[in-house]
């Protein structure tokens, strides 16, 4: 299948999740894959087609390049007012990398956010909550602690930029 269609194939699960949302208020389970398709195509990865892989990609150049990175996807929907998580992380596996990418409620990609190995790590060692046992971790905490790399206005940012700079 060529990369038009799969361009195609995407488009249409967006409009159909957007409107399943819409008419039943329950997702589906599609976000992680409109994630790694949308990570693949903007920042130049190479998508593993293993699925038993600890990692979803390998970065082809710029800062990612030869990264292994777990992609992980969420849409935000006005209406929320849980906290939202990533999901699971295991520090344990091999992997250098995560990127989140934030959809808003049409499933259209905002931003995407990476955090090193290194930092995940980091930010797990406080041991006090069980999901921090387990591997979880909030999207705010996430974009805490993560580099926003990419916007739907601007592509690909050409600095890092830091949440956290003074």
């Amino acid at each position: 299948m060529d990369l038009y269609s799969i361009d195609t194939l995407m488009h249409e699960t967006r409009q159909l999740a957007a409107r399943y949302r819409q008419a039943t208020g329950s997702t589906l389970p599609v976000t992680g894959e409109i994630a790694r398709f949308d990570a693949a195509k903007s920042l130049d990865l190479q998508l593993l087609d293993n699925l038993n892989s600890s990692y979803d990609a390998i970065g082809k150049s710029g800062t990612l390049a030869d990264q292994k990175l777990v992609i992980k996807g969420r849409a935000i929907f006005d209406s929320s007012k849980s906290t939202p998580r990533i999901g699971q992380l295991n520090p344990t596996q091999e992997w250098d990398g995560v990127l989140l990418v934030l959809f808003d409620d049409e499933y259209q990609p905002i931003e995407i956010f990476y955090a090193s190995k290194q930092v995940i790590q980091e930010a797990l060692t406080d041991r006090e909550s069980n999901r921090k046992k387990r591997g979880a971790m909030s999207i705010a905490q996430f974009k805490i602690i993560g580099e926003r790399i990419w916007t739907a206005e601007n592509g690909a940012e050409p600095e890092i930029w830091d949440n956290q700079a003074t």
